[in-house]
């Protein structure tokens, strides 16, 4: 563990400090509003600064701003806007230690993690700016003299809500894919990362995006939400998020008929075959459950393995759980950070004895440590029934419900028995089975031998409460942009 003093002076020496968060309105940066949130350190619960509420003049400021930026941004020719979205991506390098550094004071996450978030944020950028060359128009064959031509166009205006777990990776993607488009956007951050985002938004100025092409905004998360979607200036709507929320904006959207992209929760299956080395799975899975401290939607959460190689797994899970090591994301050799607030620990804590009441047992952790920071053991359960709430909603934090199954069609009934669909996971040595679980598994994207979830060049999104749309891949600009089909008679009148 490290403590506020060493951390102070680890930043002092690094000359890093809490940057100052504000509105970003027309090109200007706003520090003078009244604060509406506190950002606070998870790792030792110290306030490290205020985020301002936007004023009611403010979201009028903001979405004719927004509005004056789309009518220069979609007419900027695509070389054009790919090299801003190349020198953003290549700012963004640059300035890794301060964006990462940033990112584990206010999220908490290990300081490596969040470098590679930054990285990857980079990538988004690097596809989308070669991906905008390549939203061609085209000619459809029709009976002469008639030419029918379909043409790409920039949306207009879109409203994007980025949350606190992958503050910089999440808003990548959205602002990527939107502005790659001939989209402006305006921003709203969770106030519990607002720091990162800023920076991140800083990047995009610093490369030559026109001033009211990008815009941020804090306040109360209803209002803005209310205020910005139920505007005749938003066209478009985008959010990653939960699945609570993004069910609201879309009945928000719904009022003036505004489509939607929503990348929303998941509940991750991960199932393990008879053939496997359990050890080797469960070294796996030890990486992969507990990084950001199980705070992202694509976690491997629910475990269901092969009854002959169950207990093994567990075993193995477990001891690596148990020497995983807890603290603050500075502290040299953390592999795992806090959760990102005391919400987050109570929930864990509740999921924990829910399981236990119906019969699971707690094989690693499953109890906060220490009294200061929200820090919460590595867990694993082992039977854990499936009407367990560890089983049936989505985690959002470091606990690996474990259970046994009997083959691999009971574990894809129970992979398949939620109303979710994000991400889900295969541990087989049999090609057969890997491609029949894979076309059988409804989900966004399926993992065959390994954890992980689709990169830039390929799409992302859910089926099902998981979400509407994809992000990424040659998908990543559809959602911001719409057909016109253009009727032109080949004749003299």
């Amino acid at each position: 563990m490290i403590d506020s003093d060493a951390r102070n002076e680890l930043l002092a020496k690094t000359g890093r400090s809490y940057p100052r968060v504000g509105l970003l309105i027309d090109g200007e940066w706003i520090y003078d509003r009244p604060a509406c949130f506190q950002v606070i350190n998870p790792s030792d619960e110290s306030e490290l600064g205020p985020v301002p509420e936007a004023a009611p003049e403010d979201y009028d400021r903001v979405l004719a701003s927004a509005e004056r930026g789309f009518d220069v941004w979609r007419k900027a020719p695509p070389l054009e806007r790919a090299a801003v979205l190349q020198r953003t991506a290549a700012l963004v390098r640059e300035r890794v230690e301060e964006i990462a550094t940033t990112i584990t004071l206010e999220q908490g996450k290990p300081l490596y993690e969040a470098r590679g978030e930054v990285l990857r944020a980079a990538t988004f950028l690097d596809w989308d700016s070669a991906q905008l060359q390549r939203a061609y128009g085209r000619i459809v064959p029709s009976p002469a003299p008639l030419r029918q031509l379909v043409l790409r166009e920039p949306i207009g205006p879109v409203a994007a809500f980025t949350p606190w777990n992958v503050p910089i990776s999440a808003p990548s993607r959205k602002l990527s894919g939107s502005l790659a488009a001939g989209c402006s956007v305006i921003l709203k951050p969770a106030e519990e990362t607002p720091a990162a985002a800023c920076l991140f938004a800083q990047c995009f100025m610093d490369a030559g995006l026109p001033k009211g092409v990008l815009n941020i905004i804090f306040g109360p998360p209803t209002e803005v939400s209310r205020r910005l979607i139920l505007s005749p200036v938003i066209k478009m709507v985008t959010l990653t998020g939960s699945i609570g929320v993004g069910k609201a904006l879309t009945r928000l959207a719904a009022e003036g008929m505004k489509p939607v992209l929503m990348e929303l929760g998941g509940n991750a299956a991960v199932l393990i075959d008879s053939d496997v080395t359990p050890a080797k799975v469960a070294e796996l899975a030890t990486e992969a459950k507990f990084r950001l401290a199980g705070q992202y939607c694509t976690a491997p959460s629910r475990f269901l393995v092969h009854r002959s190689v169950y207990r093994d797994f567990v075993d193995e899970f477990a001891a690596r759980a148990r020497a995983h090591r807890v603290g603050d994301g500075f502290a040299e050799g953390v592999q795992m950070g806090p959760l990102v607030n005391a919400k987050r620990l109570a929930a864990m804590q509740s999921m924990v004895e829910d399981a236990i009441k119906r019969g699971a047992k707690v094989d690693a952790g499953g109890e906060r440590i220490g009294n200061s920071g929200y820090f919460f053991a590595p867990t694993v359960l082992s039977d854990v029934p499936i009407d367990a709430d560890a089983m049936l909603l989505e985690q959002f934090g470091p606990i690996a419900a474990c259970t046994p199954i009997d083959d691999m069609d009971q574990g894809l009934e129970i992979a398949n028995s939620l109303n979710l669909g994000l991400s889900n996971f295969v541990f087989t040595n049999s090609g057969v089975e890997a491609d029949r679980l894979s076309s059988a598994l409804r989900s966004g994207s399926v993992a065959i031998n390994l954890f992980s979830s689709p990169a830039a060049e390929a799409p992302f999104g859910g089926y099902r409460e998981s979400g509407i749309g994809r992000e990424g891949g040659e998908e990543s600009l559809d959602s911001y942009m719409v057909s016109k089909t253009v009727l032109q008679q080949m004749v003299r009148i």
